[in-house]
């Protein structure tokens, strides 16, 4: 059965960081893109950017580009997520998601939620001002 359990959010004032965890289990965890969502209260959910199978390659949101980062550790089955200089249009529950990687794929098919197989349950992060 496959797991995925997000960490590390909370209450952060504007302009300052939050490290999100997701540990993954019941996969082999180096076989899959993880992605990072996030949806606001009312608005649907958001690309927020993936990481390949390998680590050798990450694509961010415009949005976030350049403030948060994702990286991985395929030996502790992790993935995490760097945010920085965080916005109030930041808070949001944010989720981890995973798809099995095919041998190829065209970068911008998983910017789409709907590709993914597994989601974790989601934690919240608030930016307050």
């Amino acid at each position: 059965q496959v797991q995925l359990v997000e960490s590390g959010g909370g209450l952060v004032q504007a302009g300052g960081s939050l490290r999100l965890y997701c540990a993954a289990s019941g996969l082999t965890f180096s076989n899959y893109i993880m992605g990072w969502f996030r949806q606001a209260p009312g608005k649907e959910r958001e690309f927020v950017g993936y990481i390949s199978a390998t680590g050798d390659n990450t694509y961010y949101a415009y949005s976030v580009k350049d403030r948060f980062t994702i990286s991985r550790d395929n030996a502790k089955n992790m993935v995490s997520l760097q945010m920085n200089s965080l916005l109030l249009e930041d808070t949001a529950a944010y989720y981890c998601a995973a798809d099995m990687s095919p041998a190829s794929y065209s970068p911008l098919v998983y910017y789409a939620a709907a590709v993914y197989e597994y989601w974790g349950q989601g934690t919240q992060v608030t930016v307050s001002s």
